[in-house]
C-alpha cells in the first residue's frame, strides 16, 4: 500500500471549544496560558510518525478566516477533525444520504447500525434533490430533532426511558391522579387529555389505549384504570415508535424545559403588586385546597399526618414545609397540621410572597403554581389569587373587603412575643416549653371572627433591633407593643419604638402587658405604661398571660383583628365593652359552627 508524501489535517469548530489549545499543547507539551485566535500551521516531521509520513496540522478561526478559506482547507485535507466541547449541550445529528437517484440500491442497511450505535444521531434519511425525494421529510426530521429530541427522554442502548424522564412523568401522573388512588380512571384520563391536547378522548379510544397496555403488561391496568407503570409504558411506546412529540407536549404543558427541569418562569412567575396592596386566595382556590386536603386525609381525622403531608408534596421537587410550619399554624394533640392549619399555611405563603419575605420566597411560587395546575384540572377559574384594593382607599371609604390582616409584634427580648404567637394557636405555657428552639417560627396565623365574618390574622414577631427596623418590620395593619410587667426595663423599648416609628403613623397600635399572672414591677420610665397610653391616646395596656391550665383566651386577638379592619373608628368606640362583646361572641359561635359543619361533611363522605 502506497502512502502519500504528506497528510493535511485541519481542525475546525465553532468558537471557544479549545481546538487552538489542543494544537499548542501538542507542540509545547503543556497547557498554554495565552491562546491566540488561530495557531500557525504546524508540520509534524516524518521521523516521529509511525508511517514515516509528515503531517500538516491546520487551525481554522471563524474570526479571521472566511467560509471560502475554510472550503479550500477542507478540499486539501486527508482527514478532518471536528472539535466540540463536551461540557456543551449535545446537538442532535441527522445522517442524510443524498444523490439517491444515482444508485439503484439503498444504503440504509449500512447506516442503521451506525445510527443505533450513536445516541446523538436522531434519524437517517436518503434523499435526492434531482428527483425531489424526501426533501420535505428531511427538513421535517431536522425540525423535529430540535423541538422533540430523543436524547433527554430515551436511552437506545438500554431500550428504556432515562431516569430524569421517568421522574418527570411520575410527577405528572401524581398531579393528574385527582383522587390519589394510584390509578388514572376515565375521568382523570380525560382531564389529562384536555389539559395537554385541548380535547378529550372518545370512549372507544380510551378502551383502545388500555387494551394496548393490557396486551403488553399485566399490571398496567387495574380497576379499568391506568396505573403508573401503564402510564410510563405508553410514553416508552410513543418514543420507540418515533412519536416523541406526544411525550414532549405533555412535559412542556407541565412546565419542563429541554433538560427536563422545571422552567424558572413556571416556578417563579412574575407578580407585580402595587404598593399598599396584598394578595389573597379566592373562593375557588380554597375549594381546590379543600379537595386536595380531602384527597390526602385518608383516615378522615381532619389532620394531615407526617406520611400524608409527604404524600401531598410528592409532586414537588423538594419538601417545602419544614418543622417550623407545625409551630406556625394550628395542629392537633399529636402535632399534626389540622384542616384549618392547612388552609392557614396556604393563606400565609400567598400573603408573604407579596411582601418578598426572603425566608419563604424560594418555595412560595411553587406552592402557588401547584394551585394553578390543580385549579385548571378542576375546571375552576385560573384567577385564583386576588389582588386587594389599595389600603388608602379602604381608609377613605372606611370599609375593607380584605380577609387577611397582618399584626407585627414588637418588644424587648424576653417580653413574651414568641409566647404571644403560640398562644394564638391555642398553646399554653406548658405546651410551648416542649417546642424545640430550632423549630420555632417568627409567624403564626389563625382565623378570628369579627361581626360574624371569618378573617385571618397573621402575627409576625419582629426582632428587637431598634436601630435597624426595616420597611417590612413597619408595614402592617396593626402593631402590638409587648412588654413584660415583671421586668422593670421592658416597657422602655416599647415607648421608644412607638415614639420613633408609630407616633405619627395611621397604623393602629396597642400595648400588651405580658405575663400578667406575675408581680407587676415599677417600670424604669418617666411615665407609667397607663399614663403613656393616655398621653398618646392609646388603649390602656391589655393584660395578657399564657400561663393557664387550658388554652389561652383569644379575645385579645379578636380585638387586634377588629382594629386592623376598622382603623378609622374612634377610640371610644373601640373601648366600648358592647363592641368587644359582640365581636367575641360572634367569633365563638361561628368557629364552633364552622368546624361542626366540616366534620359533618367528612362524615357524609
Amino acid at each position: 500500500m502506497l502512502l502519500s508524501d504528506s497528510h493535511t489535517l485541519p481542525l475546525v469548530s465553532t468558537a471557544k471549544v479549545g481546538k487552538t489549545s489542543l494544537i499548542m499543547s501538542l507542540v509545547s507539551e503543556e497547557f498554554p496560558d495565552d491562546v491566540p485566535l488561530r495557531a500557525e500551521e504546524i508540520t509534524i516531521p516524518a521521523d516521529v510518525t509511525p508511517e514515516r509520513v509528515p503531517t500538516h496540522i491546520v487551525d481554522y478561526s471563524e474570526a479571521e478566516q472566511s467560509d471560502e478559506q475554510l472550503y479550500q482547507e477542507i478540499s486539501k485535507a486527508n482527514v478532518i477533525c471536528i472539535v466540540y466541547s463536551v461540557n456543551n449541550k449535545k446537538v442532535p445529528l441527522i445522517l442524510v444520504g443524498n444523490k439517491s437517484d444515482l444508485v439503484e440500491h439503498s444504503s440504509m442497511e449500512t447506516i442503521l447500525p451506525i445510527m443505533n450505535q450513536y445516541s446523538d444521531i436522531e434519524t437517517c434519511v436518503e434523499c435526492s434533490a434531482k428527483n425531489l425525494k424526501n426533501i420535505s421529510e428531511l427538513f421535517y426530521y431536522a425540525q423535529k430533532a430540535v423541538l422533540h429530541p430523543t436524547g433527554p427522554l430515551y436511552c437506545p442502548e438500554e431500550k428504556e426511558m432515562k431516569p430524569s424522564c421517568i421522574k418527570s412523568l411520575t410527577r405528572i401522573f401524581k398531579v393528574s391522579d385527582l383522587d390519589n388512588d394510584g390509578i388514572l380512571n376515565d375521568k382523570e384520563l380525560n382531564f389529562f387529555q384536555r389539559t395537554c391536547f385541548n380535547m378529550p378522548l372518545a370512549p372507544q379510544a380510551l378502551e383502545d389505549v388500555k387494551n394496548v397496555v393490557r396486551k403488553n403488561m399485566t399490571d398496567g391496568v387495574e380497576d379499568n384504570g391506568l396505573t403508573l407503570k401503564g402510564f410510563l409504558f405508553l410514553h416508552t411506546l410513543f418514543i420507540q415508535r418515533g412519536r416523541h412529540e406526544t411525550t414532549w407536549t405533555v412535559l412542556r404543558r407541565f412546565g419542563y424545559d429541554d433538560d427536563l427541569e422545571l422552567h424558572q418562569e413556571y416556578l417563579f412567575p412574575l407578580l407585580k403588586i402595587p404598593a399598599d396592596c396584598t394578595t389573597e386566595l379566592n373562593h375557588n382556590a380554597y375549594l381546590f385546597l379543600q379537595s386536595v386536603f380531602d384527597k390526602h386525609d385518608k383516615d378522615r381525622d381532619c389532620a394531615l399526618s407526617p406520611e400524608e403531608v409527604k404524600d401531598l408534596f410528592k409532586v414537588f421537587p423538594y419538601m417545602p414545609w419544614g418543622p417550623d410550619v407545625n409551630n406556625t399554624v394550628c395542629t392537633n394533640d399529636q402535632g399534626w397540621i389540622t384542616y384549618q392549619g392547612y388552609l392557614s399555611q396556604w393563606t400565609l405563603t400567598t400573603y408573604l410572597d407579596v411582601q418578598r419575605c426572603l425566608d419563604v420566597r424560594d418555595y412560595v411560587y411553587m406552592l402557588v403554581k401547584y394551585l394553578c395546575i390543580g385549579v385548571n384540572y378542576c375546571g375552576l377559574s385560573v384567577t385564583r389569587v386576588v389582588l386587594t384594593r389599595n389600603k388608602r382607599i379602604d381608609l377613605q371609604k372606611k370599609q375593607t373587603q380584605r380577609s387577611v390582616f397582618r399584626c407585627n409584634i414588637l418588644g424587648a427580648r424576653g417580653s413574651g412575643k414568641t409566647s404571644f404567637l403560640q398562644a394564638f394557636l391555642g398553646r399554653n405555657l406548658l405546651k410551648q416549653r416542649k417546642i424545640r428552639e430550632d423549630h420555632k417560627s417568627f409567624y403564626s396565623i389563625n382565623t378570628t371572627y369579627v361581626y360574624g365574618q371569618e378573617k385571618y390574622l397573621l402575627l409576625h414577631e419582629v426582632m428587637p433591633d431598634f436601630d435597624f427596623l426595616s420597611e417590612e418590620d413597619l408595614a402592617c395593619d396593626v402593631v402590638c407593643l409587648v412588654y413584660d410587667v415583671n421586668n422593670p426595663r421592658s416597657f422602655e423599648y416599647c415607648a421608644k419604638v412607638y415614639k420613633q416609628y408609630f407616633m405619627d403613623s395611621k397604623t393602629p397600635c396597642t400595648m400588651i402587658a405580658s405575663k400578667s399572672d406575675l408581680h407587676e414591677a415599677r417600670q424604669h420610665y418617666s411615665l407609667t405604661p397607663l399614663d403613656f397610653c393616655r398621653k398618646n391616646k392609646l388603649h390602656p395596656p391589655q393584660p395578657w398571660t399564657c400561663n393557664t391550665v387550658d388554652a389561652p383566651n383569644k379575645d385579645l386577638y379578636t380585638k387586634l383583628t377588629t382594629m386592623a379592619m376598622y382603623p378609622h373608628m374612634a377610640q371610644a368606640d373601640l373601648k366600648s365593652s358592647t363592641f368587644w362583646l359582640r365581636a367575641s361572641v360572634g367569633a365563638t359561635v361561628f368557629a364552633v359552627l364552622g368546624f361542626a359543619m366540616y366534620r359533618a361533611i367528612l362524615k357524609q363522605r
